[in-house]
C-alpha cells in the first residue's frame, strides 16, 4: 500500500500558524522589550485577558528553528535534519517569509499528515513549555478556572532545544557517541559488573548505589530469592538493579525485542497479560532466584509515577523498593514507536554523560494493610491494591515523585493513538514498554 505523502502546499493547523506567529512576531518582540510588566495578578480575578503569545509569554527571540529541527529529526530522521542544518545558513540569506517557506520545505515534504501530527503533539509541547516565560502563564492561569496540565508524558528523541549551535554540536558529536555506545553495551554485555561498571564510569556513565537490603532481611528469604519493585525509567532498569546488587536477577517484562534479548546481561521472562498465567510464571521465577518487576509498566520520563500493578504484592510477604532516577543530556532512551524501541538502549548509551541513580530502600510488609488503607472487605485483590498503591507512595516520597492514576494505556492513547499493543506474530500480541 502506497503511503500517503503529507500534503505540504496545504496550511500545517495550529502547528504552521504556530511557527508563522513565532517568526513573524520577532519585530514586534523588539520593538515592546521595554513595555508596560506583566499586571498584579489579583487585578485580573474575574477578568477576561487576550495574550499576544510571542510576545508576552515566549522567551526566546528566535524559537521557530528549534521547532522545525525537532519536526525534521522526529517526523523526518536525522538525515533530513542534517539537510535543514547544513541549507538553513543560506536561508538566513532569505527574507523571513521565503526563510519560513523553504524550512516549511525541507523540513515537512513528503512527510506523511498522520507522523507530523504525531510530533505536533507528542513532542514539540514539551519545546514550547520549557519556551514559556513562568510570568505570563501563572497570569494566565489566575485569570480563569481552566490552565494547562503537567507535561506527564512527551515523545521524541532528542532531550535539548536544537538551536542551530546546539545540532552543529549534536551531528559533529554523534560518530563519537556511537562508538561509546557499542563499547558501553559490549561492556555491560560480557563483562562482570565489578569490571563493567568502571569501564562505563570511564566513559562519562556515572551511576550512584544508595543503601541496599538489609542483610537480615536477605538471610530469612533463602528458600527463595527476593522480590524487587522499582518504578520505570528505561529498559536498563533491570540491568542497573543487578549491577547496584551485584547479584543475577530476572527481569520480567511484556515486550522486549530479540536483539534486546540477546544483549542483556540478565535474564528476561515475557508475560502474557493474563493474570494468572502471569502469576504462576512470575511465582516459578521468585522461587529460583531474584527477580525485579516494574509495575507501572511503561517508562515515564518526566518526575512521576504511574499507577501500580498490584499483581506483584501476592507473590512475596515483604518486597524491596528500588527507587530509580535518570538523567540524560542529548536523547531520550525510550520512545513509543515499536519500529524504533530496539534502539532505545543505544540512544541511552550513545549520551556524553548518562547518569542513573539508584537508591534500595527498606522492606515493605505485603501481609498486613497499612492504617487508612483497609477497606473492610478483606479481598486478596483490593488487599493487593492497597499494597501496591502503598509501595507506589513510598517510592514517590524517596524520589519527591508525584503520584498519578496514569496508565500504560493512556501513555499510549495520548502519544501514539493505539493502546500500545502491537502484532508480533500471527494470533499473538505484544504489550510495548
Amino acid at each position: 500500500m502506497v503511503k500517503k505523502p503529507y500534503p505540504f502546499h496545504k496550511p500545517f493547523s495550529p502547528l504552521r500558524r504556530l511557527l508563522r506567529r513565532t517568526l513573524s512576531g520577532r519585530h514586534h518582540r523588539r520593538s515592546t522589550a521595554k513595555g508596560a510588566a506583566v499586571p498584579p495578578t489579583e487585578k485580573l480575578q474575574g477578568q477576561t485577558v487576550i495574550v499576544d503569545v510571542e510576545a508576552w509569554l515566549l522567551m526566546s527571540r528566535l524559537s521557530t528553528f528549534p521547532y522545525f529541527m525537532l519536526v525534521a529529526v522526529e517526523a523526518g530522521g536525522f538525515l533530513r535534519g542534517l539537510l535543514l542544518l547544513l541549507t538553513y545558513p543560506l536561508m538566513c540569506l532569505f527574507g523571513h517569509d521565503m526563510r519560513l517557506r523553504a524550512m516549511v520545505m525541507v523540513s515537512f515534504f513528503g512527510l506523511r499528515e498522520k507522523e507530523v501530527l504525531r510530533v505536533s503533539k507528542a513532542v514539540l509541547p514539551k519545546l514550547f513549555l520549557e519556551d514559556v516565560a513562568s510570568q505570563g502563564l501563572e497570569a494566565v492561569k489566575k485569570a480563569r478556572d481552566k490552565y494547562p496540565k503537567p507535561l506527564v508524558f512527551h515523545d521524541g528523541r532528542l532531550a535539548f532545544t536544537p538551536t542551530f549551535s546546539a545540532a552543529i554540536a549534536m551531528y559533529t558529536y554523534i560518530p563519537f557517541g556511537i562508538f561509546l555506545a557499542i563499547l558501553r553495551s559490549t561492556a555491560y554485555s560480557l563483562l562482570p559488573y565489578r569490571v563493567s561498571v568502571p569501564i562505563g564510569a570511564l566513559t562519562g556513565m556515572r551511576s550512584r548505589i544508595i543503601a541496599g537490603p538489609p542483610a537480615k532481611a536477605m538471610d530469612e528469604n533463602k528458600a527463595g530469592g527476593r522480590l524487587y519493585v522499582c518504578n520505570h525509567r528505561t529498559l536498563l532498569d533491570p540491568i542497573t538493579v543487578a549491577a547496584g546488587l551485584r547479584k543475577p536477577v530476572t527481569a520480567v517484562t511484556y515486550s522486549v525485542s530479540p536483539v534486546s534479548e540477546l544483549m542483556a546481561p540478565i535474564r528476561t521472562a515475557r508475560l502474557t497479560r493474563d493474570r494468572d498465567e502471569d502469576r504462576r510464571r512470575m511465582a516459578g521465577l521468585l522461587a529460583r532466584g531474584n527477580l525485579v518487576v516494574c509495575p507501572e509498566g511503561t517508562t515515564c520520563r518526566e518526575p512521576y509515577l504511574l499507577r501500580f500493578s498490584p499483581l506483584f504484592a501476592e507473590l512475596a510477604a515483604e518486597v524491596t523498593p528500588v527507587a530509580l532516577e535518570t538523567r540524560v543530556d542529548m536523547f531520550y532512551g525510550t520512545s513509543t514507536k515499536p519500529a524504533s524501541k530496539v534502539l532505545d538502549p543505544l540512544y541511552f548509551m550513545m549520551n556524553p554523560r548518562p547518569e542513573y541513580r539508584v537508591e534500595f530502600l527498606d522492606p515493605v510488609d505485603t501481609t498486613t494493610v497499612a492504617d487508612g488503607d483497609e477497606d473492610g472487605h478483606g479481598h486478596d485483590k483490593s488487599h493487593s491494591i492497597h499494597v501496591a498503591n502503598r509501595v507506589q507512595r513510598v517510592l514517590g516520597e524517596a524520589l519527591a515523585f508525584e503520584l498519578t492514576e496514569q496508565t500504560r494505556k493512556d501513555k499510549y492513547m495520548m502519544l501514539a493513538g493505539n493502546e500500545g499493543i502491537v502484532k508480533v506474530k500471527a494470533n499473538r500480541r505484544c504489550a510495548c514498554c
